[in-house]
């Protein structure tokens, strides 16, 4: 059974993407690379700035779903002070 994740990066104009998958170093370089997505390609350099673990790929999306729908000062917030936790 793999593990799933939610992560989140920041873009290089600053805005915030977020994604699943099973293997965030991965995927980030693939963001980085340009082929991560056509949001992530057109909007990079990108930097991982939260990763989450998950127990099933239902549970990653569905918080992938929760943090998408917060509003960008919320999701800064969030963000922040996990930083300072870490």
């Amino acid at each position: 059974m793999s593990e799933w994740w939610v992560y989140i990066v920041r873009c290089g104009d600053g805005s915030l993407y977020t994604g699943t998958t099973t293997e965030v170093t991965r995927r980030v370089r693939q963001h980085q690379a340009g082929q991560g997505g056509a949001y992530t390609a057109s909007h990079r350099p990108v930097r991982l700035v939260y990763a989450e673990a998950a127990t099933t790929r239902s549970a990653a999306q569905r918080r992938e779903a929760r943090l998408k729908g917060w509003p960008r000062a919320r999701k800064l917030a969030f963000v922040a002070a996990r930083a300072r936790h870490a």
